[in-house]
């Protein structure tokens, strides 16, 4: 069977089993990165308060991922998957593992961090990849987060190989939870469609700005994307901070994903002029809530 979300179980498109037509235009809206932060924590809790960010994925092996935890426990409705994390790229604002390091020991840099990148000669164990995601996993629980999908931080555990992968859709198998997967990567690592079941949800199309996208360019890439939207399921991936101070010392020695780059997409996806769009081009929001309700029918 092929897996894409037009020919999921019982032969209905992802759309359909949602209650929509086939050909209907729909949007997951995601601000990834939750809990890295105060700044992003409370730029996406109150861009969730608009309705128009609608899901959202917590790093859980990050300094305010308690904060983050406990609002989520306190909003058991909003869409919280977790972002599961391998890597600590900041120079200066730095995480490390949930699991004991001494059971991690190939995903710790010198300074028992997470490594700032995967490099050619960086080893890492799968067994202890598996071992700190399930930890990551168990931690959100065990602190009230009830999560509706899992995804991947700087897309490791997709672009590293079938090895990873197949880790990540076997914890998402284990805990009963979509993971994130589209389409639009199955050219580029064939190695994705073909670990999948016919029980996965697989999105049609994924959209992110790339460091490429001058700041005077930002809004207009975000309406040119979605005047072109196609059918189907497409998740935005976004990144929500204020360039409050904090922000800007956590994130200083790069612009890339910084909080310039996370105030501008917060400035895009709470406006007037956003909601307008999803209006003037028939676009509904869904949920990974949703989804995964839908899969089980």
């Amino acid at each position: 069977m092929p897996h894409d979300a037009h020919a999921q179980s019982g032969g209905k498109s992802l759309a359909e089993k949602l209650g929509y037509l086939r050909d209907s235009k729909l949007l997951i809206v995601h601000a990834d990165d939750v809990g890295v932060t105060h700044s992003v924590n409370a730029a996406t809790i109150k861009a969730l308060d608009t309705g128009l960010v609608n899901s959202a994925s917590i790093m859980v092996p990050c300094p305010w991922f308690p904060e983050i935890a406990d609002y989520a426990k306190a909003h058991p409705y909003l869409d919280f998957g977790l972002h599961l994390t391998l890597t600590s790229e900041r120079v200066y604002y730095r995480w490390g593992p949930v699991a004991s390091k001494d059971k991690v020991p190939s995903l710790l840099d010198e300074n028992g961090y997470f490594h700032h990148d995967w490099t050619a000669t960086t080893r890492i164990d799968p067994k202890e990849v598996e071992l700190e995601l399930r930890a990551q996993i168990d931690r959100a629980y065990a602190m009230g987060v009830r999560p509706t999908h899992l995804d991947s931080h700087q897309y490791r555990l997709y672009e590293n190989g079938k090895d990873l992968f197949e880790i990540v859709l076997r914890l998402a198998h284990d805990y009963k939870l979509p993971v994130f997967v589209a389409r639009d990567w199955f050219a580029l690592r064939p190695y994705l469609e073909s670990s999948l079941t016919s029980g996965d949800i697989v999105l049609d199309h994924t959209v992110t700005i790339a460091p490429s996208v001058p700041p005077e360019k930002w809004a207009e890439f975000y309406k040119i994307a979605l005047k072109n939207l196609q059918p189907g399921v497409t998740e935005f991936v976004i990144h929500l901070a204020f360039a409050d101070d904090e922000m800007k010392a956590a994130t200083r020695e790069r612009d890339t994903w910084g909080a310039a780059w996370r105030q501008r997409d917060f400035d895009f996806f709470t406006s007037q002029e956003f909601r307008k769009l999803l209006q003037e081009q028939n676009i509904k929001l869904v949920t990974w809530g949703e989804l995964a309700r839908a899969a089980r029918q």
